[in-house]
């Protein structure tokens, strides 16, 4: 059954507004050129004497924190009330934007960390990203987009003051420092999982908290 014109038309119309809306089009750039950048970072760092598999860590850690930034500001609504008096629901279209946009962004900055297999390479970043989108999706919810960068800073700043950023470090660390954690470290992976689990619910269902406060 071939689509009513009109009907297409409108659904791109739709989309359109949603992406504008959105600021899809300033994410998707912030987050290529964050991806360059982590990927300049990341050889210039390679590059220094004596440069070893841990290398890369700060980049690794870093540049997610700023992705996650930037896709959490981009949840940022400004028709709350309509969305929660909407005939369909909106929940499916807020969790395919988060997925979208977090895949993107792992895909972009994994692809900032070619070569080797080492501690620190795509398959860390990509956690990385995947735990710390969560953290700002949760965020979005409760302190409302512009501030959902903040909390997963707190976080890395705290978890770092506390030392608990030595690859040989096990047991507890694995869960609670997992940004840190190399990447063949299955406990660290479940954690960023659970993060993002949990993030991406409760932004579906329950939606950006509006920036006015209410």
């Amino acid at each position: 059954m071939t689509p009513h014109p009109t009907r297409t038309a409108t659904d791109l119309r739709a989309l359109r507004l949603y992406a504008r809306s959105r600021a899809v089009p300033a994410t998707l750039a912030v987050l290529a050129a964050t991806a360059l950048g982590a990927a300049w970072a990341a050889q210039r760092l390679l590059e220094q004497p004596g440069a070893g598999p841990t290398a890369r860590l700060s980049v690794v850690v870093l540049a997610p924190l700023f992705a996650a930034g930037v896709v959490g500001t981009g949840l940022l609504t400004h028709s709350a009330e309509l969305e929660r008096g909407a005939v369909r629901p909106w929940w499916p279209r807020r969790l395919a934007h988060l997925l979208l946009a977090t895949a993107l962004a792992a895909v972009l900055l994994a692809l900032a960390v070619p070569g080797h297999f080492d501690a620190y390479g795509a398959s860390a970043m990509a956690r990385n990203v995947i735990g710390s989108t969560g953290v700002a999706a949760a965020s979005a919810v409760v302190l409302g987009a512009r501030l959902s960068w903040l909390p997963m800073m707190v976080c890395t700043a705290v978890t770092s003051l506390l030392g608990a950023t030595d690859p040989a470090d096990g047991g507890v660390a694995a869960a609670w420092a997992w940004q840190f954690r190399p990447e063949d470290d299955v406990r660290a992976w479940l954690t960023a999982l659970a993060i993002f689990g949990c993030g991406a619910s409760l932004h579906a269902f329950r939606g950006t908290r509006p920036d006015n406060g209410g």
